[in-house]
């Protein structure tokens, strides 16, 4: 049985030391016969730097690796020279340390190539310089390899005043790319997410951003053919179906993927269902931003954007949509037309993975009570049971708990929709369906959740009543009359005096 490649990004590794690949060499020879310059976007431990590694040995000429893989006799293997950046390890604290991750890369690149630039040059003088001297030396034009560009920014964008300055020394070095056209073969750059303002997209125009390309949508991460054929062997026995609930479900306007650290993780751990790739990243900046802008939970559900979403995040401009798909934490699952002809994209929660995981953060940072599992759990038991006295205690005891300060000063827990959000957090980390915003003919549910044995309709109304006249009156229910379970139309009211719940009054329909 072959191992698994855990943390390995290395291809020559992989394929010489009896690791699973998952053949991604008819994506990267499609790249190579149709295009020259590319650029693309995907959230982190998605294959991205396996993948630039891959275009590297191709390109360095190694026939032999690729015995047994598609490209071996499709493609005219030769070497060409490469030029390689990875911004994968370390952070910059500031310009000076960017400046001195700059001299590192261009001299290893130096010493590979054998190349020296002048000791007076600037950093982008010496990538030129390596680029030039690199086709007169090799008679042969450049492949740029550049992996993770944004790290440097992403790593402070907490910080904007270190993140700016940073971006535009990025933008300075990025920029030698555009005019050294005459001396290039092939380009490729990664990164997690794409900055309106570097120089990079507004300068090098002829760059193809294939991160919403449905041709190239699996050029990362594993399919579901290749998690029931690659990985049978290890998956022997094993319930697909939940597995693909739990991690499968990231879409760029192609087929969906799974990402490769979960499937990874979940066998080598002996396929214990867990958050592997959510619990590689906090998203503490998600926090901060649903704190700065009272972002309204539920709104989640039924995120559409256009065209500006893939340009619209800088450091002194962030939407917090935006951010989260960038990010991986919401997918493309359809796409529409609008009334001028552009595309629309819907998104949504991808799996179980990260509903469970990253509602269940942001419901324990916006009670920050003590024990936020036992109210989850108490929850739980009070919905499959369609205990509704039990659902008002536990929601009046976890109001109760959170703590006086959250309501002090100017703070996310003042809003209005706080106490929508908090309930909205808690109901969808359960790890059910849910649809926040339900549209039916009648108007908006606040919020549906759909359970196995039955579905609840929910209304919140904050210092005022009617929520489940409101949800009677307009006939919510009859959106989902022909699924055949039980439907509760739940209206809660809340009082921002008490901090609490005021009534919470239901109906079986």
């Amino acid at each position: 049985m072959k191992k698994l490649p855990i943390g390995i990004s290395t291809l020559r590794e992989i394929l010489e030391e009896n690791y699973l690949y998952v053949d991604k060499t008819p994506i990267a020879l499609d790249l190579i016969e149709r295009g020259k310059y590319y650029f693309l976007s995907r959230p982190r431990r998605f294959g991205k730097s396996l993948f630039l590694d891959t275009l590297r040995m191709i390109f360095s000429g190694e026939k032999e690796l690729f015995k047994g893989l598609y490209i071996y006799d499709k493609y005219n293997f030769k070497p060409y020279p490469i030029i390689r950046i990875s911004f994968n390890d370390g952070r910059p604290y500031c310009v000076e340390d960017l400046h001195q991750k700059f001299y590192e890369l261009l001299d290893d690149n130096q010493r590979h190539l054998g190349i020296e630039c002048p000791k007076d040059f600037s950093h982008a003088g010496c990538f030129k310089r390596l680029i030039e001297e690199a086709y007169l030396k090799y008679n042969e034009r450049v492949v740029i390899l550049i992996d993770e560009y944004d790290k440097p920014i992403l790593d402070n964008i907490e910080e904007p005043d270190i993140a700016r300055p940073i971006r535009d020394e990025l933008k300075n070095f990025y920029s030698v790319i555009k005019g050294s056209d005459e001396y290039v073969k092939f380009v490729f750059i990664t990164g997690v997410s794409k900055f309106s303002k570097v120089s990079l997209f507004s300068g090098l125009n002829n760059l193809q951003d294939i991160t919403l390309n449905p041709r190239y949508a699996t050029i990362t991460g594993y399919t579901q053919r290749d998690v029931e054929t690659t990985f049978a062997e290890h998956l022997a026995g094993q319930d697909f179906a939940k597995i693909q609930t739990w991690y499968n479900g990231y879409k760029w306007l192609g087929e969906g993927v799974y990402n490769p650290f979960d499937i990874l993780l979940f066998i080598s751990n002996g396929f214990d269902y867990r958050n592997y790739w959510f619990s590689t990243g906090t998203p503490t900046f998600l926090l901060k931003l649903i704190e700065k802008y009272h972002y309204f939970l539920p709104s989640l559900e039924g995120v559409t954007k256009d065209d500006s979403m893939l340009d619209s995040f800088d450091v002194d401009y962030i939407d917090f949509e935006t951010l989260l798909w960038q990010t991986g934490y919401l997918t493309i699952t359809r796409t529409t037309t609008s009334f001028d002809d552009t595309p629309r994209y819907h998104l949504e929660l991808p799996n179980k993975e990260v509903r469970v995981s990253m509602l269940g953060v942001f419901a324990d940072f916006l009670s920050q009570v003590r024990q936020p599992l036992m109210f989850k759990s108490q929850i739980y038991e009070a919905l499959h049971v369609s205990d509704f006295e039990a659902l008002q205690r536990v929601l009046t005891s976890l109001f109760a708990a959170i703590p006086y300060n959250n309501f002090t000063g100017e703070k996310l827990y003042m809003y209005e929709g706080y106490y929508a959000s908090v309930l909205y957090a808690y109901i969808a980390a359960l790890g059910f369906p849910t649809v926040g915003e339900d549209v039916t003919d009648f108007g908006r549910i606040d919020l549906t959740l759909l359970m196995p044995e039955s579905i609840y309709l929910f209304e919140f109304k904050v210092d005022g009543g009617g929520a489940l006249d409101q949800i009677r009156t307009r006939n919510y229910h009859e959106k989902y009359l022909s699924q055949g379970k039980p439907i509760y139309l739940v209206g809660i009211e809340f009082d921002t005096l008490a901090r609490n719940v005021r009534t919470l009054e239901w109906e079986k329909v």
